[in-house]
């Protein structure tokens, strides 16, 4: 029985990393630190270890702590040479310089194309990986690699995820355990594009074809070993006197969150923040040829299948600058009239993903001298952001993904207008949890669960 009482949680996103100690017991947070991350859609990792280290000293240390897990950004992409250096600056998930990498490996699939990407192949895709490649899965950055710098692709070792890379440094990286001490767990891994639909198994063709190589070299390329949900895959790293501390497998930073609030099947996550993410735990894996939903893996042995919006929270902020309304008064606004009375927003401000609308804009439809006032307004503003997170709610549905109740946190939870039209326009009971920092506790919830 170990003497140390507390486990702790880590959130290494693309902002910040967040780690939480937690009493097990009680599921108290003791104490917690912060450190910041830097700006860009490429990052050194030798950034999030530097912010790691930050963070534990803000929060007092991990000398109380019997176990660690980290939840972390997906899908950015890591690549390290035989010595176990970073090759160049690890693209994030919001890189978007792989975009005509993902076309041309959805197209390498199929024959015929649909609005310019081969349906045959998406369908492909998805029945493989259960994702139909987009510029932030991994497996479109390393073909972007190959194309655009050989030179780097050539002295690829190993390629790992943020979260991964992160769990390896605390282990002590590859003095302590090699590169064969690279793990990951399933829900992470199922976010690369080359791992099967179980998240149990990479597709060695897969990973030869994105970096132009046959499967027998692909395979001398070390992946992350993808350990089991509760598995215990190390102890920390003993230089650092981390050596009582066991390590957890970690996860992505949706499956981190889900854990975190205890999602289950029948329930969906819906955060509204710059962009919305619904996010829903099924026993059952889901594939989707449209692209709408990624069939991704949940921490707990499940799927996690996903959809997000490019407009959220940001909807009703536009639209409280054109009333000229402060929060509280357009959440007032929004409910003092019982509908839109014909008007309709259409919220793709910024374009959309879900529906698949890039050059898409907003607008107000339907107005007329009746409507046209600011308590309309407010009220078509609501009902356009909880019609699009319908929408993606319904792209689950349509899947087999029983979607009963929903959780909702984000920014965008705090308005009393969304909070109260909610379950009627998402078709689902809606429960709003505490703020709270819901990676690292989910990443905490699994240190304390290890096995």
């Amino acid at each position: 029985m170990s003497t140390r009482p507390y486990v702790a949680g880590v959130d290494t996103s693309t902002q910040s990393c967040k780690i939480v100690v937690v009493d097990p017991a009680t599921n108290r947070i003791v104490r917690q630190g912060r450190a910041c991350h830097p700006d860009g859609t490429e990052v050194d990792p030798q950034a999030w270890w530097d912010a790691f280290l930050e963070a534990v000293d803000s929060a007092g240390g991990l000398d109380d702590v019997r176990a660690l897990s980290v939840g972390g950004q997906q899908h950015g992409m890591v690549v390290l040479d035989a010595q176990g250096r970073v090759i160049r600056p690890a693209l994030l998930w919001n890189d978007t310089r792989s975009a005509a990498a993902a076309r041309d490996l959805i197209r390498a699939k199929g024959s015929d194309g649909l609005d310019g990407a081969d349906s045959e192949g998406a369908a492909w895709w998805a029945g493989a990986t259960g994702s139909v490649p987009v510029a932030s899965l991994t497996v479109t950055k390393l073909r972007w690699l190959v194309d655009n710098e050989p030179e780097n692709a050539a002295r690829i070792a190993a390629v790992c995820l943020p979260h991964d890379y992160l769990t390896w440094r605390i282990a002590g990286g590859f003095e302590a355990v090699g590169l064969r001490g690279l793990v990951t767990d399933r829900s992470d891994a199922s976010g690369t594009g080359y791992v099967d639909r179980s998240g149990d198994q990479y597709r060695w063709d897969i990973l030869a074809d994105a970096l132009r190589i046959d499967e027998e070299a692909a395979r001398r390329i070390v992946l992350p070993r993808i350990a089991g949900p509760w598995e215990s895959v190390g102890h920390g790293d003993p230089a650092r006197g981390w050596d009582a501390i066991a390590l957890g497998p970690g996860a992505g930073d949706n499956a981190a969150a889900a854990l975190g609030v205890g999602l289950t099947p029948g329930a969906a996550l819906l955060s509204l923040g710059t962009s919305g993410v619904v996010s829903a735990v099924s026993d059952h894996p889901v594939s989707d040829p449209s692209g709408l939903v990624t069939g991704f893996c949940d921490a707990s042995g499940n799927w996690l299948p996903l959809a997000c919006t490019l407009n959220a929270s940001r909807i009703i902020d536009a639209m409280a600058r054109v009333t000229g309304l402060d929060y509280q008064e357009f959440d007032e606004a929004a409910l003092a009239v019982p509908d839109a009375a014909g008007l309709r927003l259409v919220p793709y401000f910024e374009g959309e993903r879900t529906p698949n609308l890039p050059d898409a804009t907003a607008s107000l439809e339907g107005m007329t001298l009746a409507n046209s006032d600011r308590q309309h307004v407010a009220r078509a503003t609501v009902d356009g952001l909880l019609d699009l997170m319908r929408f993606a709610l319904d792209a689950m549905r349509a899947l087999g993904v029983p979607v009963r109740r929903v959780l909702l946190v984000g920014g965008g939870a705090k308005s009393a207008a969304v909070r109260a039209l909610a379950p009627q326009a998402l078709g689902a009971a809606v429960e709003v949890p505490e703020p709270g920092e819901y990676v690292a506790l989910g990443a905490a919830k699994q240190a304390a669960g290890l096995r």
